[in-house]
């Protein structure tokens, strides 16, 4: 047998002898009793398990209680939960009993998991100051067994190096296995075995994406990486062109006919999916009747047919820096569901009668049609709102006005204001970015918003009140919770360094002080550092049927009702409304909690995945920029450097601690600062430091600054 073979049959034999020996309730045995429970009767096994008794009773796992007889030194402790690696090879796993501690796993006992698995872990007892350590006994779930990188093609064979950072292990891929790749592609490699022993996974490429550094390549290559498809499946695309382009008269008949209300869209220029129309009339006591249309999706996708099924597994569409991949096919994201002007479309309306202090007065929820009378930009409605003229000026002022009422009612509330500075990028044809800029909101911004947030509020609502404890229905909210109070504390002090002080002693007060922090930095240098770090000391949002309120906004019920053209929740949301306007009876909350964190899921992947587009954006503008010198904001530290954001195109990079030789430099971690050990210079986060670009790894979406001093 070769080495490896024989080192792989005894470790799968020490685990058959550790499970025979708890099995037996951790009675001592020698080894012929082991051999007899295993069936192995053949003096080679017998003679392999006698010395794997002796090894282990001297290394691992074993104890010999009296001569020639083992036991378990402790009985198994085993914990599930996922692997997080590090660049070392080595990866802690982060237990699902939140009350565990993390176990640290050196890289030969990881046994093929990969980041991301879900394991189980053998944990050894910790002696005194040491961390917990243990071993992966088994892999249950795999994260992904897909992943985009550069091929490598040699005579014999070839190899795929990942993208992914934390995928240490090269894929062997057959010659066979190719499909058309050359070297030096980028493609993604499906995993299809990984022998016992051997190091290295072998897999098969199944798309070749194209050359490296192409811009569609490479956005392309950012979608695989984080698990989005690249196209439709055929049924799918199939499904969504048999629709009719014409609605039947007995559709019409069931619904309630808005098409002779004023009714407009407002949004980006550039957008071609229109989830949300806004009609506005003036009733004869005076009041306003105001109707949020949101597109009826769920008319088109039916429970568990195949386009509800791929709209489940991606969850929401993908915004990258040049493209949208939508969560529905184009002929409905683009088409039938778009709100598109001079066009009946079919929709679910949230209609509210106001009083001229924007309070509802009445509201109606249901199935409508609709003919949408104009199709706004952000900019040539906020044009009509400067200017007080224009096509329907008088229906967009008085909207306006409503809207600034329900905004400042938001924040008396204690709502929180997070003005977070978008990164947008000036294109050529070829994706090449030419200039960045960052996006500015303005009145027409927040007013669609406003009234987005009323209906998602008063649905929440709508459903959340009726029925008391085991009689309440079961629907899936949007959820945010109130922080950890050690991370406010935290943010407190840090603010407290720029001469801001914060209220802490109760979420009201902390949501107010909050508030009058975010304007007192709005146009300072420091802006994006606070609202940044403010944000990272916040709970994280996410869809849950098991609570309702939402600590930034000050709601105590809120969900997502106004966008199922691109995000699967609000799917879920218009499906329960209409089961139970329709007087249903409450759904199954465990089926809907397993939906919601799927969908939660989901949400991060595609924030990750844009994130990680804005990235390589930046390194692809900075490329022909190196040697130039800017002004920018310290915005990150670590121990291994600081990130500095430049204020001027707010590309974010990193000055590596090695490379500041005027002292050696460490991470001081409770003040976000690094601190020189003999001169005691400080550079701290929020600090303004002058940069130069020094390198740019595009393939890594990495970008190198040196300090000037």
């Amino acid at each position: 047998m070769s080495n490896k073979k024989n080192q792989a049959f005894k470790h799968i034999l020490t685990q058959l002898i550790s499970d025979v020996i708890e099995k037996s309730g951790n009675k001592a045995l020698n080894y012929k009793q082991v051999a007899a429970k295993l069936n192995l009767t053949d003096t080679e096994s017998r003679n392999t398990i006698l010395d794997i008794l002796q090894e282990e009773a001297r290394t691992g796992l074993l104890r010999e209680v009296e001569k020639g007889k083992y036991a378990l030194k402790e009985l198994k402790a085993f914990v599930v939960g996922r692997v997080d690696m590090t660049a070392d090879g080595s990866a802690f796993i982060v237990p699902e009993d939140e009350f565990e501690d993390d176990i640290y796993i050196a890289p030969r006992k990881l046994r093929q998991a990969l980041h991301g698995d879900r394991v189980k872990v053998h944990t050894y007892e910790k002696r005194r100051g040491k961390r917990k350590e243990g071993e992966v006994v088994e892999i249950l779930e795999r994260a992904r067994t897909e992943f985009t990188g550069t091929i490598n093609i040699s005579p014999r064979f070839a190899f795929l190096i990942a993208d992914d950072r934390k995928m240490l292990n090269d894929i062997f891929v057959p010659l066979a296995d190719l499909n058309g790749a050359q070297d030096g592609e980028k493609v993604v490699v499906t995993i299809t075995e990984w022998p016992q022993d051997s190091k290295n996974p072998v897999g098969k490429v199944k798309h070749v994406l194209g050359k490296k550094g192409e811009n569609d390549t490479e956005m392309n290559a950012i979608l695989a990486d984080f698990g989005f498809p690249l196209e439709f499946p055929h049924a799918v695309e199939q499904a969504a062109s048999a629709f009719s382009q014409t609605i039947s008269p007995d559709e019409i008949a069931k619904r309630r006919d808005f098409r002779s209300v004023t009714t407009f869209t407002i949004d980006p220029a550039d957008a071609k999916d229109f989830d949300d129309a806004i009609s506005f009339q003036q009733l004869p006591n005076g009041h306003y009747e105001i109707g949020v249309h949101i597109a009826d999706v769920t008319h088109f996708v039916q429970p568990d047919s195949p386009l509800d099924k791929e709209a489940f597994e991606r969850g929401t569409s993908v915004y990258l820096v040049d493209r949208v991949i939508p969560m529905l096919p184009e002929r409905l994201s683009n088409d039938l569901c778009s709100l598109r002007p001079h066009e009946d479309r079919l929709v679910f309306s949230a209609i509210f009668e106001m009083d001229e202090q924007a309070n509802v007065i009445q509201e109606w929820f249901g199935k409508g049609i609709i003919h949408s009378d104009r199709r706004f930009s952000y900019e040539e409605a906020q044009e009509i709102l400067e200017n007080k003229q224009g096509e329907f000026s008088q229906e967009l002022l008085t909207l306006n006005k409503l809207a600034y009422i329900l905004r400042d009612r938001k924040f008396k509330h204690g709502a929180i204001s997070f003005e977070t500075t978008e990164v947008k990028f000036n294109l050529d044809e070829h994706g090449k970015p030419l200039g960045v800029y960052v996006k500015e909101r303005k009145d027409a911004h927040r007013l669609i918003e406003d009234f987005m947030l009323l209906a998602n509020r008063r649905v929440a609502e709508f459903i959340g009140k009726q029925g008391k404890g085991n009689n309440k229905k079961t629907f899936v909210y949007r959820v945010h919770d109130v922080p950890k109070e050690e991370s406010i504390t935290a943010f407190a002090q840090f603010a407290a360094r720029f001469g801001y002080k914060l209220n802490t002693k109760s979420d009201r007060e902390t949501a107010r002080s909050l508030n009058a922090l975010m304007e007192r930095v709005e146009g300072t240098k420091e802006q994006n550092v606070l609202t940044t770090l403010a944000i990272r000391s916040m709970a994280k949002a996410i869809y849950t049927t098991k609570k309702t309120s939402h600590y930034g906004l000050a709601f105590d019920y809120y969900t997502h009702f106004t966008s199922p053209i691109r995000r699967y929740p609000d799917v879920m949301v218009h499906r329960l409304l209409e089961h139970y306007l329709e007087g249903g009876k409450s759904v199954n909350a465990e089926a809907y909690e397993k939906l919601c964190e799927h969908s939660s899921q989901m949400e991060k992947k595609a924030a990750d995945a844009e994130r990680a587009s804005v990235k390589y954006k930046q390194a692809e503008f900075l490329q022909d920029q190196v040697g130039e010198t800017y002004l920018g904001i310290v915005s990150g530290v670590t121990e291994w450097g600081m990130y500095v954001e430049i204020e001027e195109n707010k590309c974010e990079g990193m000055v590596r601690l090695r490379d500041i030789t005027d002292d050696f430099y460490a991470l001081d971690e409770k003040n976000y600062a690094i601190i020189g050990q003999r001169k005691k210079k400080r550079y701290q986060l929020g600090d303004e430091v002058q940069i130069r670009v020094k390198k740019v790894d595009l393939a890594k979406r990495q970008i190198d600054f040196t300090l000037i001093s």
